[in-house]
């Protein structure tokens, strides 16, 4: 128990001491299910500040333990949550509906461009049930501001796929096509932002349904770009330093940011590319687990794994191994 106001209204707060078997005792947050002289799992998380935290977990829990209201709030679970995807052209559409309603997500919005024109893979996506296609444009302030009074008060997890590639460097880019990529990828998340993330960074503290995170798709060419994709490259850097932006402006909220990388996928820009290359079903299942898991930072395929690692461990050095400098 705690008179503080914020723990008032989540009691009761579960903590426990649990004994190590490397020796130390730890007092840390305990599963619902978990009782005095049990075996337990300890497992590290993100609570709703962004700091790292033990849980207990019991060893075997039941198919309900997932719903346990604090291993819920350290995660993004979309399980009874309502789901906005941003673009229904996305290759990654169609398999992420299909991975979150999986999941237990209630609802799933998606954003249609130009929903006046019909294009493949429009009725497979209608056909789905508890899925609403709804108009939206992320490079139209009005149409983003119209969807945000629309159902911005209902958007629990915002999923942002809205992506414009185009292969160029910057000798010999095509600066229309440098402008089309920075106004979806870069403005568009900002518009977005602006129009849905006060309404969601207002529902935090919703229960069951509060709203839970705002997830990005970044290419790896974030952390360093390909020179063959040098101005999409420089887009996506530019839409992660907003996410990391974002974060900083959630963080008082407890809105999860969650940036998930990934290598060259399986499309007609990548072609001329060799293996490996990442399927829009592995970045569905990845952006599932890290909701689940609560992650700030999940990579999808190999070459974002390595990136990512290589980016963290030494990014000087990393820069320079891809521009072919050697070590």
């Amino acid at each position: 128990v705690s008179p503080d106001p914020y723990f008032r209204e989540r009691l009761p707060w579960r903590m426990g001491s649990v004994k190590l078997a490397a020796g130390p005792v730890v007092v840390c947050h305990l599963h619902s299910e978990v009782v005095r002289g049990d075996t337990a799992e300890i497992v590290l998380k993100l609570d709703k500040a962004g700091q790292g935290v033990m849980v207990a977990l019991p060893q075997k829990g039941s198919e309900h333990m997932q719903d346990d209201p604090m291993l819920r709030a350290m995660s993004c679970d979309p399980r009874h949550r309502r789901v906005l995807i941003t673009d229904a052209r996305s290759p990654l559409a169609l398999p992420l509906a299909k991975a979150l309603l999986g999941a237990g997500a209630t609802t799933i919005f998606i954003g249609e461009p130009e929903d006046w024109r019909n294009w493949e893979g429009r009725a497979a996506l209608a056909a789905l049930e508890n899925v609403d296609l709804l108009p939206l444009d992320v490079t139209d302030t009005s149409s983003v501001t119209r969807l945000a009074a629309e159902i911005g008060g209902k958007v629990d997890i915002l999923i942002n796929t809205a992506s414009f590639l185009r292969p160029g460097g910057v000798l010999g880019g095509d600066t229309v096509f440098a402008r089309d990529s920075m106004e979806t990828n870069v403005l568009g998340l900002m518009r977005l932002a602006q129009a849905f993330g006060p309404a969601m960074a207002g529902r935090t503290a919703d229960g069951v349904n509060s709203a839970a995170a705002w997830v990005n798709l970044l290419s790896s060419q974030a952390l360093a770009p390909d020179t063959s994709f040098g101005t999409f490259g420089a887009t996506q850097a530019a839409a992660r330093s907003l996410s990391q932006t974002l974060r900083a402006e959630f963080s008082k909220a407890g809105l999860r940011v969650m940036n998930v990388y990934s290598g060259p996928a399986d499309d007609e820009w990548h072609q001329p590319l060799p293996p490996p290359k990442v399927s829009p079903s592995s970045v569905a299942r990845a952006i599932v687990k890290g909701l689940i898991d609560g992650l700030e930072e999940v990579a999808c395929g190999d070459i974002a794994r390595e990136a990512l690692e290589r980016w963290s461990a030494d990014p000087a050095l990393f820069e320079r191994e891809l521009r072919g400098g050697g070590s």
